[in-house]
């Protein structure tokens, strides 16, 4: 029975490999220039499903739709800038990945670093409260005695006989 399957699955791969033999892949647009054009500019832009993904190497539909409708604009004369302008205008700032340091974008761009700041002092003053509690919390009348019979090289347990 193994021997059979076997049999099948090397007949199915030899078969196979010439019925699912790819070609070449073919350029997404018929002008070179208009290809490197929309890598370029969706190189910039963000992938509104991944955020974390350019558009150009996004692979969520609305990503193509996307880079389809750049082709669209760059096959219509569109300027790079005017463009980015379009995709800005219908998305928000957000869509780029270097948005322009403006009011509505002050929190993007100084946002992490202030949030660090304002950890390491929080961390800092922390660290200050509690060296303080330690050092202001007298020690107990036990304590203090454990501490004494420490100093003094002597067993804790023999102290008490």
């Amino acid at each position: 029975m193994k021997r059979g399957l076997m049999i099948l699955l090397l007949a199915l791969a030899g078969f196979g490999g010439n019925l699912l033999h790819a070609g070449e892949a073919q350029p997404l647009a018929e002008d070179e220039l208009t290809e490197k054009r929309l890598i370029a500019i969706s190189s910039e832009l963000r992938c509104l499903v991944c955020q974390n993904e350019s558009l150009a190497g996004s692979h969520a539909e609305l990503a193509n739709d996307l880079r389809r409708e750049i082709r669209t604009l760059i096959n219509e004369g569109k300027s790079d800038n005017e463009i980015m302008e379009f995709m800005v205008s219908r998305y928000g700032d957000f869509v780029r990945y270097r948005p322009p340091l403006k009011g509505t974008t002050l929190l993007l761009w100084f946002g992490p670093g202030l949030l660090f700041v304002l950890g390491l002092a929080g961390l800092a003053r922390y660290l200050r409260r509690r060296d303080l509690a330690v050092r202001d919390t007298p020690l107990t009348a036990d304590e203090q005695r454990q501490a004494e019979l420490l100093l003094h090289d002597q067993d804790p347990s023999q102290g008490r006989s």
